[in-house]
This record gives C-alpha cells, sequence and structure tokens, in this order.
C-alpha cells in the first residue's frame, strides 16, 4: 500500500475516533439543553366540584358549574382551563335562562376568548339549539364562531348543519359558511 495512502487512511480514523466521542457528548448536552428550556408550568390554582356565581348589580347572571378547574393566571397570557368540561347557565336581561355544555373550555383572560371542544351545546330559553364540535366565544363582542361542523335546530325541529358558522349571541345574526342540509318543518 502506498505510504501517502496509508498515512490518509491513518488521518481519516484518528480524526474519527477524536470526533466522535465529540458528537455524542454534544448529542447528550444538546438534550439538556432541550430540557432545561422547556417551558413547564403549573396552575397556580386547582378547584374540583366548582360551582361559580356570577352577580351584577345584585342579579345573577351565570352559574358555572364544573368538576375540575385549572387557573394559569401566572403565565405571560393568563387563562383558566376547564379540562372535564363545563355545565353553564347563564341569565338574560329578563332573567330567561340559557345553557352552555362541552367537555372541555378554556377562557382566555387577555383576548376575552372562550374555546368550547367537545360535544358543545347552547340552548336558549326560546328552544334554539346550537351543537358543535368545537366552538369559540368572543366575550368583548358577544360573537359566536366555529370552522368545524354545527348543527342549529329550533323548538319546531327545523335545522340546518353546516360547516363554519358566525353568528352573535342571541343568534339574530347568523352567517353559515357551508351549509350542507336543511330541514324546514312547515305547519
Amino acid at each position: 500500500m502506498d505510504r501517502t495512502l496509508k498515512k490518509t487512511l491513518l488521518n481519516k480514523w484518528g480524526l474519527l475516533f477524536l470526533t466522535l466521542p465529540m458528537l455524542l457528548s454534544c448529542e447528550s448536552n444538546f438534550k439538556d439543553i432541550q430540557r432545561i428550556n422547556k417551558v413547564t408550568f403549573y396552575p397556580s390554582g386547582d378547584a374540583e366540584n366548582i360551582l361559580l356565581n356570577y352577580v351584577d348589580s345584585g342579579k345573577t347572571k351565570a352559574i358555572l358549574k364544573s368538576t375540575k378547574m385549572l387557573d394559569y393566571q401566572q403565565v405571560k397570557y393568563p387563562f383558566t382551563e376547564f379540562p372535564t368540561g363545563i355545565h353553564l347557565t347563564f341569565f338574560d336581561d329578563e332573567f330567561n335562562k340559557n345553557y352552555v355544555v362541552s367537555d372541555y373550555a378554556i377562557s382566555y383572560a387577555t383576548t376575552e376568548l372562550i374555546d368550547l371542544r367537545g360535544n358543545v351545546v347552547i340552548t336558549t330559553h326560546d328552544g334554539n339549539v346550537l351543537e358543535a364540535d368545537q366552538l369559540y366565544f368572543d366575550q368583548k363582542n358577544s360573537w359566536i364562531y366555529t370552522e368545524g361542523k354545527y348543527k342549529i335546530s329550533d323548538k319546531d325541529q327545523s335545522f340546518t348543519q353546516g360547516i363554519g358558522l358566525d353568528s352573535d349571541s342571541e343568534f339574530k345574526t347568523i352567517k353559515a359558511k357551508n351549509s350542507y342540509a336543511e330541514s324546514i318543518k312547515k305547519d
């Protein structure tokens, strides 16, 4: 074997054996750095079997029930999470009862946005029912919307189904994006 070729091969193998341990140790250090930088936060409040009454000017506006509430008010963007869902009864100005039920909910304090997920059902005092897999409620604008599937029915069992919906919270202005089923019951 040529002396130059032999020297080159020895140099390459030597370089490989010298750099391999460094590469492996960098992998370990990199994983340690990732673990250190991983954001982990814990709730500042944790409550079970809650019953919250919201009263304004001496009038009950809402009653919230949940089996679990996690409060994250100490993070940069504070939120409250209801991992086991909510049962909400809210009252309009005439003290009519309206209901919201979902399997999961999260309320963002800064944006005043509520994200409801899993078997979301809103029932109004006059018999309107909105069902969706996921629904957002913008508290600032009293606006409800979803990009997912929905079904709206009224007390006469007329209904509209589709994908994507925008509506005011009283269902007076409804914009259905992609309706694919409708049934109107005639008297």
